[in-house]
Parts: structure tokens; C-alpha cells; sequence
């Protein structure tokens, strides 16, 4: 951690916001997954690129692949070349958990010794999982309990086996990874699969690079002997970016408009959920002329017109930050339900909300795998804990819009892990976001 990330800081949100346009950044998920697959490729480019910390970190990891991935930050462009055989080595995924259980199997597959590195929360994030997969396919697995882990051998194909309630990125791993073996292999679920979206979304750009995965009744079937195929493809624009910007336009005390460019009405990423979500406490939204456009039609009335919902969120867990503050907002009762992996996030994030909102002078209750949130008509505003996670920071400007006083929130420079940019954003859209130094 750098002597400005440790020093006091926070991020003062003021009830400031007129709206505007904004074009959503591309999306991490889809952008490491793709900066994966062309380093396995080691050719082709991959535009609409941005530099936050997590897609940093898996550019960072081509050479251990065997690719050389040279940045043109200007042109948001990434070209990847061949760079000689995999290089093994350390790999440090910085905390993008995504990263790391997206590259251990294909470390794994790709054969020889590597370690594996992180900061922040990753290192007690969850890779449990791997440690039973693994070494049942010929992979020795050293760890004692998160990172650092060391690796070492060839995976051989096979059967996997894993239950489906646990996090996609397992199985998106395994789907990477498979295809380079001599054989074919089975992954095969035992329970039904959560945030499924993710994993269509792997699928989706998977065959874009020539790599084939059937589906069966309990999983897929992954040929082996495939090999990556360049291309030059584009990230699409990040759905469960968009929830924020939707949250602003709900919590609008003047229903000012928000048109989201950069958007696939047709993505398949689950979190272009969070239409249907803002939807139901009330948001307007709608397409025109390649636009997202979303306002409150009721900004004027109580609770700016807006109602509470129950939401079964095991699908779309990400969506739980922003629209529990619109939930702190809206008339009646929200239930955010089947939450409990977001305790396993960059912080437990359904402990995280619950506290920010009550100390803001809400009402929300962390009760086992649900989030219950009672609306009140406005906040009171005050200190709340970033807990060093970008969503949580960028889900409580909203909170600043309907507050009596200034929202006060810990730990900004988090959001440079997924949106370098937000603060600038919000500030063109007439947000108050002032980042000051303590002490």
C-alpha cells in the first residue's frame, strides 16, 4: 500500500447533480477474461481498453503466458505479439480475485512451477476449491489457506467437479483453461449454477477465439487439443458500472436525465439486471437512439417516488451496493435475498452496507444471506466506511443526493480498482465529489 492509500483520506459527496451524458467504461470482467484469451492467443488486439487496476494486473500477467501485451493508453488499445514459450514465475494479481482464479487453472494447464500473489482482501479470498480440483489432475498445490500459493506439474483432463453456488469464476477458469489439454474434459455441476450471466459471457468470448465448449445436462464438455485464435475484438461497455450512474438518476431530488452510452442492449453479462432493478423502485428507463436514458418522473413526491422490492440477488450479487442505497431511499421494506456471497468480496459487502447506511442515519439490517433496508425519506449524512471497496465508495454518492448534510466516505482511492474515472464523471454530471487529505 503507497503512503497516500494509507494516509487519512475520504471523499465528500454533496447533494449536487444535473445530469447529463457519460459513456460507461468497458467492462472488467469481459476485459480480463479477453486479455487472457489473446495472451493465450499471443496475437491480435483488443480495443475500448482502460487502464484500472485489475485489468493492469492481467496485462501484467501476459508475459508469464508466453505473450508480450503492449498498451497504447491513448488509442485504448492493447496489441499482443508472441513473446517465446510460457515463462511460469510469480504472478502477482494485485485484488482482483477474478484474475487469480481465472489464471491458476490455466497455469495449471499450461505446466511448471508458478506462485501466486495479491493484496488487500485477496489473499483471504476463497481458492479452496482448486486445492481439491487440482491435485486430483496432477497438479501439486501448496498454500496454507490463501496466497501466497505455489503450484507445480500438468494438469491432466478429466472429470471437474464443483458445486454451482459458489463463485463463476471457478467454472470461467476451468472453461479457460481446459481446452489447451491433450483430452477432452467434463465440468459437471452438482448444484445449480449462480451468476450464470458470467459464465455465458466466458462462453461468448471463448468462441470468439475459436475455442469450442458443448454444453451437457450438468455442465460442458471441453475438447482438448484447441488452441487460441488472434482476433481483434472490442470490450463492451460494463453493465454493473451502469447500476451507479442509475442509482444517481433514482436518487435525483430534480429527476435530472442520465443517458449511459457505451451499452449492448444485446450483452449477455447478468448485470444488464440492473434495468429491471431500478425499474421496479420506480427509475424511468429507457433506449433511444443507442442510449440508455433513465430519470425519475417522480423526483417531487414523497420518497422521490419511489417504492421498496424484494430481490433475489444470487444472479446479480454485484447490484446489491447501489440499489440498497436507493432502497435507504424508497417507501416501505427492500429485501436484497440469497446474498451471502458477498461476504466474500473485497469486503462483506452485505455487513459493509448495512453499516454505512445506518451511520448515515438509514435504516438496514444484515440478517444471515439477506439485507433488509427500511426507507426514510432522507438521510441524515455524516462518516461512513469505504472498506477499501470501489463499489461501496461509488454506491454512496447517491446517498449524498438525498442528505441533510455532506456524505463522508473512507478510503476513495479504492475505486481506482475498477474506475479510475468516476470521480471526474460524477463531477461532469455535476456531482459533488471533493477528495480531501486529513491531518
Amino acid at each position: 500500500m503507497s503512503n497516500t492509500e494509507s494516509a487519512p483520506q475520504q471523499v465528500i459527496y454533496a447533494s449536487t447533480f444535473r445530469g447529463g451524458q457519460v459513456t460507461v467504461p468497458p467492462s472488467k470482467s469481459a476485459a480480463i477474461r479477453a486479455v487472457l484469451c489473446a495472451s493465450l492467443a499471443r496475437g491480435g488486439t483488443l480495443r475500448h481498453v482502460q487502464p484500472s487496476q485489475d485489468v493492469s494486473a492481467a496485462l501484467d500477467a501476459a508475459p508469464a503466458l508466453g505473450a508480450q501485451a503492449d498498451f497504447d493508453v491513448q488509442a485504448q488499445t492493447v496489441t499482443f505479439t508472441q513473446a517465446g514459450p510460457p515463462q511460469g514465475g510469480t504472478v502477482d494479481c494485485g485484488e482482483s480475485g477474478s484474475l487469480l482464479r481465472f489464471i491458476i487453472p490455466i497455469a495449471a494447464a499450461l505446466g511448471g512451477r508458478w506462485r501466486f500473489v495479491g493484496r488487500g482482501r485477496l489473499p483471504q479470498r476463497p481458492i479452496g476449491l482448486y486445492g481439491d480440483l487440482l491435485p486430483a489432475h496432477g497438479v501439486a498445490f501448496r498454500t496454507e489457506g490463501g496466497l501466497p500459493l505455489e503450484i507445480e506439474g500438468q494438469l491432466c483432463p478429466g472429470r471437474f467437479e464443483l458445486p454451482g453456488n459458489i463463485s463463476s469464476q471457478f467454472v470461467t477458469g476451468l472453461m479457460l483453461a481446459l481446452p489447451l489439454l491433450p483430452g477432452g474434459s467434463e465440468i459437471t455441476l452438482t448444484s445449480p449454477l449462480e451468476s450464470r450471466g458470467y459464465v455465458d459471457m466466458t462462453l461468448e468470448i471463448l468462441k470468439d477465439y475459436r475455442i469450442s465448449i458443448t454444453p451437457t445436462e450438468h455442465g460442458w464438455h471441453v475438447p482438448g487439443g484447441q488452441a487460441y485464435v488472434p482476433r481483434d475484438r472490442a470490450v463492451e461497455g460494463d453493465w454493473s458500472q451502469a447500476a451507479f450512474f442509475l442509482n444517481l438518476a433514482a436518487l435525483s431530488p430534480q429527476g435530472a436525465k442520465v443517458a449511459l452510452a457505451g451499452l449492448r442492449p444485446d450483452s449477455l453479462q447478468g448485470d444488464k439486471a440492473c434495468v429491471e432493478v431500478f425499474r421496479g423502485f420506480g427509475l424511468d428507463i429507457r433506449w433511444e437512439d443507442g442510449l440508455l436514458l433513465a430519470q425519475n418522473l417522480h423526483a417531487a413526491e414523497p420518497f422521490g417516488g419511489l417504492r421498496g422490492q424484494t430481490l433475489d440477488v444470487s444472479q446479480i450479487t454485484d447490484m446489491v451496493p447501489a440499489a440498497s442505497v436507493c432502497a435507504a431511499l424508497s417507501q416501505g421494506e427492500t429485501r436484497f435475498t440469497n446474498a451471502a456471497r458477498l461476504r466474500l468480496k473485497e469486503s462483506d459487502r452485505l455487513a459493509a452496507m448495512a453499516q454505512a447506511i445506518t451511520a448515515l442515519g438509514g435504516r438496514a439490517y444484515d440478517e444471515g444471506d439477506t439485507l433488509r433496508v427500511v426507507g426514510v425519506q432522507r438521510l441524515a449524512g455524516g462518516l461512513a466506511q469505504g472498506r477499501n471497496d470501489h463499489r461501496i465508495l461509488m454506491s454512496l454518492a447517491g446517498a449524498g443526493l438525498r442528505s441533510e448534510s455532506p456524505v463522508r466516505v473512507t478510503e476513495p482511492w479504492s475505486i481506482r480498482k475498477t474506475y479510475p474515472n468516476f470521480y471526474d464523471e460524477l463531477r461532469n454530471l455535476g456531482g459533488g465529489a471533493d477528495v480531501v487529505q486529513l491531518g
